[in-house]
């Protein structure tokens, strides 16, 4: 059974009130059931819901619509994206850069990061601020990881003149 996350979205009256807008279940989409709301992950293995995304800095909290139905990449340059990701026993590999500053907790799982000179082992409760470094994901649990990840637009990151852009 696809496990469901609850999402509370707030926001105001026309009498300027504020008020529940959203509240409803948000169960993973697999791959092959991607919709609305979702990105569809390029790899076997992992499932994702997208529950929020901006665009533009600040963030414009004036539009009532739903931002989780709409369509954005793994990461957004001039805006944010608060997605969940499920990632599976032995989940195809797919080392990547985004041009954001992501935060991501892990919630149930564990996990291996893998970057170019090490790898680290995540488990629930630890928290990560990924900075634009090329990374992959590696499942070798029993079970799989979840993650809630919170990805916000940032420049692409320049190293001794290097400039490092999202591939992936």
């Amino acid at each position: 059974m696809t496990k469901q996350y609850r999402r509370v979205v707030t926001g105001h009256t026309p009498e300027g009130k504020s008020t529940v807008l959203y509240d409803s279940s948000m169960p993973l989409l697999e791959q092959e059931s991607a919709g609305a709301g979702s990105r569809q992950e390029d790899r076997a293995g992992a499932a994702s819901r997208v529950l929020w995304t901006t665009q533009g800095f600040p963030a414009d909290n004036n539009n009532s619509s739903d931002a989780g139905l709409r369509k954005v990449h793994t990461a957004e340059s001039d805006g944010t994206v608060l997605r969940i990701v499920r990632y599976s026993p032995g989940v195809t590999p797919r080392h990547h850069r985004t041009n954001s500053i992501d935060y991501g907790v892990i919630i149930s799982g564990s996990i291996e990061m893998e970057l170019d000179t090490e790898t680290v082992k995540l488990a629930p409760g630890d928290i990560l601020i990924q900075r634009g470094s090329i990374h992959n994901w590696i499942n070798n649990g029993t079970e799989p990881c979840v993650i809630a990840y919170i990805l916000i637009g940032a420049y692409p990151v320049t190293v001794n003149g290097v400039t490092f852009p999202a591939t992936g």
